[in-house]
């Protein structure tokens, strides 16, 4: 029973880095920055740090899917979009939702949000691992490629410090909780394979075991004498 109850616990946590929750998330945030914050250009690179690091990990996915291209030695077969979208968004959104106070609190309150949504990302990792989802290298890739987005867009613009109006942080919650929770599920991984099956005019996916069964197989003949 407790790893029945371990195992619906990661099955939770895992759907926060899930494109479909995190995506909406980030627009209602990035509008609310740009609108009632005048940050403009935060909620800007926010969405473009977003969009590029969706495409780096995208391209990694297509790359094996449609064409091969692994690195069996460390089991990788693309970035884990989870991890990336979990790492790109939450630290981000922790930030903004943590409620800025007037004063001498308010990076207080911000540094505390960037912290939970850094944790929050690890976890949603953490998991991906949890449920024989992806590799190690997989998961730090990905928190990598959104780490490193959520950084640029921090340090392309600062978070203002503009009181939120309760009712987006309690949507905002509540969205993440009954999402994560109840929404379908998601359609990203059937999608992306169909595009790279397309483009590589394939009729079969690569799989991890295609890629493991390979190496494994010439790691043999190497080491046979000649």
């Amino acid at each position: 029973m407790p790893m029945s109850l371990l195992d619906a616990f990661w099955r939770v946590v895992t759907r926060l880095g899930e494109a479909q929750i995190l995506l909406p998330t980030a627009l209602v945030l990035a509008l609310w920055l740009a609108w009632r914050a005048r940050a403009w250009r935060l909620a800007a690179a926010w969405w473009l740090g977003i969009v590029a690091a969706a495409a780096v990990t995208t391209a990694s996915k297509v790359a094996f899917i449609g064409y091969g291209w692994g690195w069996p030695e460390i089991d990788f077969t693309g970035i884990s979009g989870h991890a990336m979208f979990a790492s790109a968004i939450l630290p981000v959104a922790g930030m903004a939702l943590a409620g800025a106070q007037d004063g001498g609190r308010a990076r207080v309150w911000q540094r505390a949000g960037l912290a939970v949504g850094v944790a929050l990302a690890l976890l949603v990792g953490i998991s991906r691992a949890m449920l024989g989802v992806h590799s190690a290298s997989e998961i730090v890739a990905g928190w990598i490629v959104g780490g490193v987005a959520a950084a640029a867009v921090l340090r392309a613009a600062p978070m203002p410090l503009a009181r939120l109006p309760l009712w987006l942080p309690v949507m905002v919650s509540l969205w993440l909780g009954t999402a994560s929770a109840k929404a379908p599920p998601s359609i990203t991984h059937d999608l992306v394979t169909r595009w790279s099956l397309a483009l590589s005019s394939r009729s079969q996916p690569y799989t991890r075991s295609d890629m493991l069964t390979t190496w494994r197989l010439e790691q043999r003949r190497d080491r046979v004498p000649r």
